[in-house]
C-alpha cells in the first residue's frame, strides 16, 4: 500500500465500509499496473481467487498478477493457500466462456514458498491421465500466455527400416515344405517381440532424439515406429527380443531425461520471477543470465556454498558467492549481481 501512494490508500479508506463484493478496486497508483484489486481479507483463498478473476474477465483485463492470498498476516498454511490459488484457476481455466483474460501470474515473494506452489502443480501433472494434457495445457496457456499455445509442433519423420529375406524350401513332398514352412515361421515368431511406450514426453522429441532412434535402428535388430498423432504419443518397437528390450529400456532413460529438464525449465521459470542474477557485461551494464544458470546460482547461495562453475558467453567462470565475483581460467574477473524481483515494491 505505501508503494502504492496515498491516492490508493484513500481511496481503500474511503470504500472499506461500503464493500459488499468482498473486494475494491483502485487505479495503480504508484505501482506499474492499471488496476489493483483489494481483497477484503478471509480464510476462503479459492473463493476469494475465483472472484477476481471474474471480475478481471467481467471487465476484460488481460492479465492479472496475484500475491501468495492468505500466508501473509493472515497466517495460512502454504501448501494449503497453493492448492486453493490453483485450484481456482483450474475451474476458471475450464470455463469455455471466458475469452479476455490470457494471462494469470501468481507472484512469490517468499522463496521458501516456491516448493510448496511447485508441488501444488506438480500433483496436477500427476492426477488423472484422461484429464493431465488438457489441465496442463490450461496451465501453460494462462501462466505463460496463450500464444505459445497456437504454434504448431514441426514433428520428426523416422525412416522405416525393412530388410526382406526369402527362403526356398525344397522337399521330397509338399506336406514336407509345408511342414518346414511352419517350422521356420514358429522359429521367427518365439525370437519376435513388439513393445509399446507411451507417454506425453515423446512429444518433445527432436531431432537429438531422432538421431539416436535411428542409430538404435542400424546397429540393433529392431523396427521403431513413433505414433504422434495418438494421445498419449507412442513409440512401437519391434524385432528381435534381446534387442527390443534393451532399446525399450533406452527410450524409457531418454523420456525421463525430458522429463527431468521440463521439471528443471519449470522450477527455473517460477525462480525467474523472484530473483535475477546479472553480470557485468563488455558495454558496463549488467547482463540477465539465463534462467537456468539463475537458478543454479540461486540454489548455491541458498545452500550457502562457498564456489559454484558456470559458463558466461561460453567461457568457463569460477564464482565466488561471497564476493559475487566470477574468475575465467586466465583470472579475469567479473562483478555479479543478485536482484530480488520485489524490490522497491
Amino acid at each position: 500500500m505505501d508503494a502504492a501512494g496515498s491516492q490508493v490508500a484513500d481511496k481503500c479508506a474511503q470504500y472499506a465500509g461500503h464493500c459488499q463484493s468482498g473486494f475494491i478496486t483502485t487505479q495503480g497508483g504508484n505501482l506499474l499496473c492499471s488496476k489493483i484489486i483489494h481483497l477484503i481479507t478471509n480464510n476462503q483463498v479459492k473463493s476469494q481467487v475465483s472472484k477476481v478473476l471474474h471480475e478481471c474477465e467481467r471487465r476484460m483485463y488481460k492479465s492479472v498478477a496475484l500475491p501468495a492470498i492468505g500466508t501473509g498476516q493472515a497466517g495460512q498454511n502454504p501448501a494449503k493457500a497453493a492448492d486453493e490459488m490453483l485450484d481456482a484457476i483450474v475451474e476458471f481455466a475450464r470455463q469455455k466462456s471466458v475469452q479476455h483474460l490470457q494471462t494469470i501470474k501468481i507472484v512469490i515473494f517468499q522463496t521458501d514458498m516456491f516448493t510448496d506452489f511447485y508441488e501444488s502443480m506438480k500433483k496436477r501433472e500427476d492426477s488423472d491421465s484422461s484429464t493431465t494434457e488438457p489441465l496442463l495445457s490450461t496451465f501453460k496457456s494462462f501462466f505463460w500466455g496463450k500464444n505459445q499455445s497456437s504454434e504448431k509442433k514441426k514433428f520428426m519423420i523416422l525412416e522405416k527400416k525393412v530388410y526382406l529375406v526369402t527362403f526356398q524350401i525344397c522337399g521330397e513332398s509338399q506336406e514336407k515344405v509345408d511342414a518346414t514352412e511352419s517350422w521356420i515361421k514358429d522359429l521367427i515368431l518365439k525370437e519376435q517381440l513388439e513393445n509399446t511406450v507411451a507417454d506425453e514426453a515423446i512429444e518433445s522429441f527432436d531431432e537429438t532424439q531422432i538421431a539416436v532412434l535411428e542409430d538404435f535402428q542400424r546397429r540393433k535388430q529392431v523396427t521403431i515406429q513413433l505414433e504422434y498423432k495418438l494421445s498419449p504419443p507412442q513409440i512401437k518397437i519391434s524385432g528381435i527380443s534381446r534387442d527390443v528390450y534393451s532399446v525399450s529400456l533406452e527410450v524409457q532413460r531418454m523420456i525421463q531425461q525430458i522429463k527431468s529438464t521440463e521439471e528443471e525449465q519449470s522450477k527455473a521459470e517460477l525462480l525467474y520471477n523472484l530473483v535475477e542474477w546479472r553480470y557485468l557485461g563488455t558495454n558496463n551494464s549488467f547482463v540477465a543470465f539465463d534462467k537456468l544458470t539463475n537458478m543454479q546460482l540461486e540454489r548455491a547461495k541458498v545452500f550457502k556454498e562457498p564456489y559454484l562453475n558456470i559458463k558466461i558467453n561460453k567461457k568457463n567462470y569460477k564464482v565466488d558467492l561471497h564476493t559475487l565475483k566470477a574468475t575465467d581460467d586466465q583470472g579475469k574477473t567479473i562483478n555479479l549481481q543478485r536482484v530480488a524481483k520485489d524490490e522497491g515494491k
